[in-house]
C-alpha cells in the first residue's frame, strides 16, 4: 500500500518594505505635522488675537474647542470614506481644503469669521487622521516594519507639539497672528504632489454603499458627547450638558443597532468583542488623557508659578516630547524580547512615576522636577501610543484600516479632551476649595476670578498693595500646590489601573 504525504502549507512572507515605501512614510508625516502643530501654535496666538478682534471670554474659547469637536465628531465618518473612496484621494482633497481654509482663517475680520473657519479646519483635518495611519497599515504590510512606520508616525504628533510652540513664537516676534496660520500653505504645496506621486491609492475593494444615516448617526453621538465634557469641565453640570449626553447616548444606541442590522457596517462593531481591540482602545484614550493632564497643569505651573514667559514654559517640556518620540522608535525593538502586553503595561507604570515625581520630590515643584516628570512620562506615552496604534489597525484586515484607524484617532481625541476634563476639573476644584482671597481686594469680579484660577489671582495680586499681594500670592500658590497634589494622585491611580486592564486585555496581541 502506498501512501501520500501532503505538503505542509506555509504561508507566505509578507513582503518588505523599500525606498518607495519609506519615502511614502515621508511624505504622510507632512500631514500629521501639519495638524498637531496647528492647535500648539494657536494656543500662543490667541493674546494677539483678543486685541485684533476683540472677542468675548466665550467666543474665544470657542476659538480653540470647535476644532477639536468637529475633529472628534467626523473622524469615524472619515475614516469609513476613505476605505470607499480611497484614502490618497481623501488625503489630497483633506490637504487642500485644510491649505484653502487656514489661508481663509490668516484673513479673519471679525471673530465669527474665524470660528467658522477653524471649525472647517477640523472638518479637513478629520479627512487627513485616518488616512495617514490607514495608508500606513496598507503600504507596510511586513509586521515589524509597520510598528516601525507607526512609531514615526506617532513621534510625528510629539515633534510637531514640540516645535509649534517654537516655531509659533517665532512667527509672533516677527509677523501677524494670521502667520500661524500661513505656515499650512508651503507644507500642503509640499504634499500634494507627493503624494500623488509616492503614496500608492489603497481602498476597500467591496466597500458597500455610503451610509448616510449612519454618518449622522456618528456625528450626532461624538459631537454632543466631546461637547458635554468640555462643557461639564467648564461650567458645571448644566442643562446644555444634560441634553447633550442624553442626545449623544440615544444617538449611540441607534448607530450600534442600525451598524448590527447592516450587511457592511460603517463600523463594525463587533470588533470591541474583541479583547485586544478594545484594551489598545482604552489604553489609548487613557495614555493621551495622562499627557494632556500633565501639559494642563504643568504650563500653568511654569508660567505663573516659576514665572517662565511661554517660550521658555515650552523648552522646559521640549525634552518630554522627544522622549516620547525616542521612545516609540525604541518600543519597536522592546516588543519582540518582552511582547506588547509587558511594555505597554510598563508604560503606564512609568506614566505614574512621572506623575509622582511631579507632585511628591521636593517640598514643592520646580522646573527642574517638572522637567523630569514630564521626561519620565513622555517616554511612558511614547511607548503606549505607538504599541496601541499598531494593535488597532493590525486586528482589522487591510480593507478596513480606515474604519480602524479612525476608531484610534477618536479615542486619541477623546482621551485629550478627557485630561482637560477630569483631571482639569479636579486641579481647579481643589483649588477653589483650597485658595483665600482678601474680602476686600479688588472688585468683586476680580475677587471672583482669583478665587476661580490661579491666572486670575496672579492678576488681582499685581493690582492690589504689596502686603496684601504677596499674602494672596502664597495662599495662591500653596492651593496651587495642593492641587497638583490631588490631581496627581489622581492620575497616577488612572495609570496604574491602565497597567492592570493592557496586562490582561493585550494578553494575545503577539498573535
Amino acid at each position: 500500500m502506498s501512501t501520500r504525504t501532503t505538503p505542509l502549507q506555509v504561508a507566505p512572507t509578507p513582503a518588505r518594505a523599500g525606498w518607495r515605501q519609506w519615502a511614502a512614510l515621508g511624505v504622510l508625516m507632512l500631514p500629521v505635522l501639519m495638524v498637531s502643530m496647528d492647535n500648539t501654535v494657536l494656543s500662543f496666538a490667541l493674546p494677539d488675537i483678543s486685541s485684533s478682534l476683540h472677542p468675548s471670554g466665550t467666543a474665544l474659547l470657542w476659538v480653540v474647542d470647535i476644532y477639536a469637536l468637529m475633529l472628534a465628531g467626523l473622524l469615524v465618518a472619515m475614516g469609513s470614506l476613505g476605505d470607499r473612496l480611497g484614502r490618497r484621494r481623501l488625503l489630497v482633497i483633506g490637504a487642500v481644503g485644510f491649505a484653502a481654509v487656514s489661508y481663509a482663517a490668516a484673513q479673519s475680520t471679525d471673530i465669527s469669521h474665524l470660528i467658522v473657519a477653524r471649525a472647517l479646519l477640523g472638518v479637513f483635518g478629520a479627512t487627513l487622521m485616518p488616512s495617514t495611519l490607514s495608508l500606513l497599515r496598507n503600504i507596510f504590510v511586513d509586521r515589524q516594519q509597520r510598528r516601525l512606520a507607526i512609531a514615526v508616525w506617532a513621534a510625528g504628533f510629539s515633534a510637531g507639539a514640540a516645535f509649534g510652540p517654537i516655531i509659533g513664537g517665532w512667527l509672533l516676534e516677527h509677523f501677524t497672528w494670521g502667520s500661524v496660520f500661513l505656515i499650512n500653505l508651503p507644507v500642503v504645496a509640499l504634499l500634494v504632489p507627493l503624494a500623488l506621486w509616492l503614496v500608492p491609492e489603497s481602498r476597500d475593494p467591496n466597500p458597500g454603499p455610503i451610509d448616510v444615516v449612519s454618518i449622522v448617526l456618528s456625528m450626532t453621538t461624538m459631537l454632543p458627547i466631546v461637547y458635554a465634557i468640555k462643557s461639564y469641565a467648564e461650567h458645571g453640570l448644566t442643562s446644555a450638558v444634560t441634553s447633550a449626553v442624553v442626545i449623544g447616548v440615544v444617538s449611540l444606541v441607534a448607530f450600534v443597532r442600525r451598524q448590527l442590522r447592516r450587511p457592511t457596517p460603517l463600523v463594525d462593531v463587533r470588533l470591541f468583542s474583541n479583547r485586544v481591540f478594545s484594551g489598545a482602545l482604552v489604553a489609548n484614550l487613557l495614555s493621551l488623557m495622562g499627557l494632556t493632564g500633565f501639559l494642563y497643569f504643568g504650563a500653568q505651573f511654569l508660567q505663573l508659578v516659576v514665572g517662565l514667559d511661554p517660550l521658555d514654559a515650552a523648552l522646559v517640556l521640549i525634552p518630554g516630547l522627544l522622549g516620547t518620540i525616542v521612545a516609540g522608535l525604541t518600543a519597536v525593538r522592546l516588543v519582540p524580547i518582552f511582547g506588547v502586553r509587558a511594555v505597554v503595561s510598563a508604560s503606564f507604570a512609568l506614566s505614574a512615576a512621572g506623575y509622582a515625581i511631579a507632585a511628591f520630590v521636593g517640598e514643592v515643584p520646580t522646573a527642574w522636577s517638572i522637567a523630569v516628570a514630564f521626561l519620565v512620562l513622555g517616554i511612558g506615552i511614547g511607548f503606549a501610543e505607538t504599541l496601541t496604534n499598531d494593535v488597532v489597525v493590525s486586528s482589522v484586515p487591510a480593507e478596513k484600516a480606515g474604519a480602524a484607524s479612525a476608531l484610534s484617532e477618536t479615542a486619541y481625541e477623546i482621551g485629550a479632551v478627557l485630561g482637560t476634563a477630569v483631571l482639569g476639573g479636579i486641579l481647579t476644584a481643589t483649588y477653589r476649595a483650597q485658595v483665600a482671597v482678601p474680602p476686600l481686594a479688588g472688585t468683586e469680579a476680580q475677587r471672583e476670578a482669583a478665587g476661580q484660577t490661579l491666572g486670575g489671582a496672579m492678576d488681582l495680586a499685581g493690582q492690589i498693595p504689596e502686603q496684601v499681594a504677596h499674602w494672596l500670592v502664597s495662599s495662591a500658590h500653596l492651593a496651587f500646590d495642593h492641587a497638583i497634589q490631588t490631581t496627581t494622585s489622581v492620575a497616577i491611580v488612572i495609570a496604574l489601573g491602565a497597567a492592570v486592564v493592557s496586562w490582561f486585555t493585550l494578553r494575545d496581541a503577539d498573535r
